[in-house]
């Protein structure tokens, strides 16, 4: 094949029209279930997890006091950037693949296949490291009443030799079942979970205001502290690259703390794995993704300013500082709260890793570039049942068998990718496709794009060289797979012969 033709085959694009077609047909469209408030509800349940519990704390005393405020803000910001070009996509094209679905209509099948590849290893990972996580908080809650499971079967990084988590084998097992019986039944799940752990942050905000001292915020911006420059696979990129060490503390320090924090706000993207079953798309996908993200963004600066108050920000644990801030303060009750709340609260985010997992899959398996076994949904539940439960399983013994902390930074390192992608996408999309009708239309483009592209690009530096690797690794082995099997049963190719 020659080079021009070789091109054009890697950079095939699949119109907006047609990817609306295809949810048309009745062996592969998903139910229209979802509302603006389901929407919301999962991207809150998504983005609040054991972050808002543990990451205040630690960045506050490591990176910038009192001041991690202003952090989340600016993370907060970030996330609004890439936000906005979210929801322009996801309302002009309401189809089920989210960043996959939105590069195949703008910039090629190949660049396609390679966030689509990307985003399933995310969001397994994803699911595994917070399965794990859960695991973990019900343990303790299990051992606080007086209950131990054998440390054979309470996972590798407790039991000596071989060991498997039952716990989150078999919580991935049950949030497989309810993925398979229907996106309502997900929704209503999620909307009781999302309320139990937005009240138990609530009532963390609420009761910590009472304990607040107001010497604690003194100083609210400490004084700046260079960290030495590090070396090896576990130095940042960034530094390995240019030589650029971060500050703690200080007004850099905010933008240091604002790379980590970050890291809490991942999720809210996941909404617009959803777009495909959702009633009203182009009114409700902006409201979902923009409202989940405002709300969390909220909570987060209220949970900081109340664990800088309620005890220094040089005296703040690592482990679980709000829960350990309470205690420091006599009120261990609250603590356990915070334990109940945080294991709760998993058990929405590791279903929503999932549902956005097979969501993208089933897509692929749609345009043929994974078998098309897959694409057919359930007879009865209209949701995408084979790839739910293949991933489910995998999953599930994954998260039994496996210590993933090692592996988590994966997951973000993916997520600011697919950022940059989508951001690029509509640009792209607005330049070769002006025409197409947009219910929501993201403000000052290029402007808005190109800022979330170096934010993504800024954060994604600041990952460890490591990751970098890891992630290399995996986009080569789905190139391999891509020309081994999707270029040449590519559902495009069929059309055009």
């Amino acid at each position: 094949m020659g080079g021009p033709v070789l091109f054009s085959a890697l950079f095939r694009t699949k119109s907006v029209e047609q990817s609306i077609r295809d949810t048309a047909e009745p062996e592969h469209a998903l139910k229209k279930s979802l509302s603006a408030l389901d929407l919301t509800v999962f991207g809150v349940g998504v983005i609040i997890g054991t972050g808002i519990f543990v990451l205040t704390g630690q960045v506050a005393k490591e990176n910038a006091g009192p001041a991690t405020a202003f952090a989340f803000i600016v993370a907060g910001i970030v996330c609004a950037l890439a936000a906005l070009c979210y929801a322009e996509f996801a309302s002009t094209v309401p189809v089920a693949g989210s960043a996959y679905t939105f590069s195949y209509a703008s910039l090629g099948e190949l660049p396609a296949w390679i966030i689509g590849w990307d985003l399933v290893l995310e969001f397994a990972l994803g699911t595994a490291v917070v399965a794990v996580g859960w695991s973990g908080y019900v343990r303790s809650l299990m051992d606080n009443a007086g209950w131990h499971l054998p440390d054979a079967l309470a996972g590798p990084d407790v039991a000596e030799g071989v060991g498997f988590d039952i716990l989150a084998f078999v919580l991935v097992l049950v949030l497989t079942g309810i993925l398979v019986l229907g996106m309502k039944l997900s929704a209503r799940v999620t909307q009781v979970v999302v309320a139990i752990k937005v009240t138990v942050v609530l009532i963390v905000i609420i009761a910590g205001a009472f304990f607040i001292q107001s010497a604690n915020y003194s100083p609210f911006i400490p004084e700046a502290q260079q960290i030495p420059a590090g070396g090896g696979l576990h130095a940042p990129l960034v530094q390995l690259l240019f030589g650029y060490a971060p500050t703690n503390f200080g007004v850099m320090g905010i933008f240091t703390a604002a790379s980590v924090v970050f890291f809490a706000f991942i999720g809210f993207d996941i909404v617009a794995t959803a777009a495909e079953e959702t009633r009203h798309p182009q009114r409700d996908m902006p409201r979902g993704i923009l409202g989940s993200l405002f709300i969390c963004t909220l909570l987060y600066v209220l949970v900081s300013i109340v664990v800088t108050g309620m005890q220094h920000y040089s005296r703040l644990s690592v482990d679980a500082p709000l829960a350990d801030a309470f205690k420091e303060t006599g009120h261990p009750f609250f603590a356990g709260i915070i334990s109940f709340g945080a294991a709760v609260g998993l058990t929405t985010v590791c279903m929503i890793l999932l549902l956005g997992q097979t969501r993208v899959f089933f897509a692929m398996s749609r345009d043929g570039l994974l078998p098309r076994f897959f694409s057919r949904v359930h007879p009865k539940y209209k949701t995408p049942h084979r790839p739910t439960i293949l991933l489910g399983v995998l999953i599930a013994i994954l998260a039994g068998f496996t210590s993933l902390s090692e592996l988590a930074e994966l997951v973000n390192i993916g997520t600011l990718f697919a950022f940059v992608v989508v951001a690029l996408s509509v640009i792209i999309l607005r330049r070769t496709r002006p025409d197409l009708h947009r219910a929501f239309r993201t403000p000052w483009v290029p402007v808005v794009p190109v800022l979330s592209v170096a934010a993504s690009l800024w954060l994604m530096l600041n990952l460890p060289a490591e990751t970098w690797l890891r992630f290399a690794v995996w986009m080569a082995l789905g190139i391999v797979v891509y020309f081994l099997y999707g270029r040449t049963h590519s559902e495009l190719v069929k059309r055009r012969k």
